[in-house]
């Protein structure tokens, strides 16, 4: 199984608390952030941050903003709820220039009965003498944390405070198999997961997560243990809602870190791979992961015997990387070759793994090398003496000689194209590193 989980933070309040510049105070001003589409989720994003060592996720949620047509605690509660259930731990940024609202009470109530744990983050506290912010202490809640995220005032004391917080991270079992089951909202992720698990009896009961409403539900097949990432999130994808469409592009970003292999799974009656797939497939490739394209809804598309090929090639043409990964076209609603999926898991992973002895890729690169010299730089001769296999999980493959730096990109992607060629390496990105050889 690959990585630890990463935790995720949420920075929940009123609009216009400063919630986005302390985003961008802990994130780091020029970090790139991830945004979503234009619309219901513009004011939210996510990034990577660290703090002494500890990686976190940082989420935006936007403001939080009461609804005319709403009770003002449901419209809280379900915003928050949202953040709450997405998060390990929240930051509820209140602004102490401001003072405190009637909305800040509500949502240190809802934060106080979720479980999860919190801190009070009184914003706009530029000076440190300042005692401006002592009337949320009137919150009866957590002591609130004073900081300026203009000039950075106590933002290190803020992060210390909350990395104390993170879970323990467990370790990941070696044994076990994490498949991860992406793409978009509504295309049949969780339909495909339940029907895998209903066609197998030796369903072990589901571990429920420790940290947020994730669950990852174990199985059996061919004597190996299967870890199906994240299956809640799956099912909840289902609900179609404001801000759902922003939580699951951050989770498909934690269930890649987290897999060996990720199943994409696009919708067939749309015809053709759509944008947003071809993203979450690069992301999955970019990160080193197997990869399976499951095309499902297959039995309601507008076929003839040649439109399964037609399909593979049109997104081999769109993504060239997409015709090293096997495409299986499916129904969960029939079962139809829904079990070939489980097979090629297994058939990916054994080429995840697969090492070639250094004579063989000795051997190859003479081939291509006899076949195509590179071409030479700035006048200068290029030779590539060896190469060798370095790694497994994603394969990795280095190839020596005196001047790697001046190796063209089309010309590693030649020598690239002539190692699949030979291993396969099916599902699976290969890396082909250029290094110096040792003088």
């Amino acid at each position: 199984m690959s990585g630890i989980e990463i935790p995720v933070v949420a920075l929940v309040g009123r609009p216009n608390v400063g919630k986005s510049a302390l985003f961008n105070r802990i994130v780091g001003r020029n970090a790139a952030i991830v945004s979503d589409e234009a619309g219901t989720t513009r004011d939210r994003h996510f990034a990577r941050a660290d703090w002494a060592g500890h990686n976190f996720w940082l989420v935006d949620t936007g403001g939080i903003v009461e609804d005319p047509n709403l009770p003002m605690d449901v419209e809280i509660r379900r915003q928050v709820g949202l953040a709450i259930a997405e998060s390990d731990v929240l930051l509820f940024v209140v602004d102490a220039i401001a003072g405190l609202n009637p909305t800040d009470a509500h949502i240190a109530e809802t934060l106080r009965t979720s479980g999860k744990p919190w801190l009070l983050v009184a914003n706009k506290v530029d000076k440190p003498q300042s005692t401006d912010y002592f009337e949320f202490f009137n919150l009866g809640a957590v002591d609130p944390l004073p900081v300026s995220a203009v000039n950075g005032h106590s933002s290190g004391d803020l992060l210390d405070a909350l990395t104390e917080r993170f879970p323990a991270a467990e370790a990941p079992d070696d044994e076990s198999l994490a498949i991860a089951v992406i793409g978009r909202p509504n295309v049949g992720k969780s339909s495909i997961v339940n029907r895998l698990l209903g066609e197998e009896r030796l369903v072990v009961s589901a571990i429920a997560g420790t940290t947020r409403d994730a669950i990852d539900t174990p199985m059996r097949y061919h004597n190996r243990t299967f870890v199906f990432i994240d299956t809640a999130g799956l099912r909840r994808q289902s609900r179609v809602e404001d801000g759902i469409e922003f939580y699951s592009a951050l989770r498909s970003r934690r269930a890649i870190e987290r897999s060996d292999i990720c199943v994409l799974v696009i919708d067939a009656t749309e015809g053709e791979i759509h944008a947003q797939d071809l993203k979450v497939a690069h992301l999955a490739w970019e990160a080193g992961r197997g990869l399976i394209v499951v095309v499902n809804k297959w039995d309601l598309a507008q076929k003839d015997d040649k439109a399964a090929a037609k399909f593979e090639k049109d997104a081999g043409e769109k993504a060239p990387f997409l015709k090293f990964v096997p495409f299986v076209f499916t129904s969960a609603t029939t079962g139809q070759r829904v079990s070939r999926i489980l097979d090629l898991v297994l058939q990916v992973e054994q080429e995840r793994l697969k090492r070639v002895p250094t004579h063989e890729v000795n051997d190859r690169l003479q081939e291509l090398l006899a076949r195509r010299q590179p071409p030479q730089a700035a006048g200068r001769e290029i030779k590539l003496n060896y190469a060798t296999q370095v790694e497994v999980a994603p394969p990795t493959i280095a190839v020596f000689g005196n001047a790697p730096d001046l190796v063209q990109e089309h010309y590693v992607r030649y020598l690239h194209n002539g190692f699949r060629e030979s291993w396969g390496f099916t599902g699976n990105p290969l890396r082909v590193l250029m290094r110096r050889k040792a003088s």
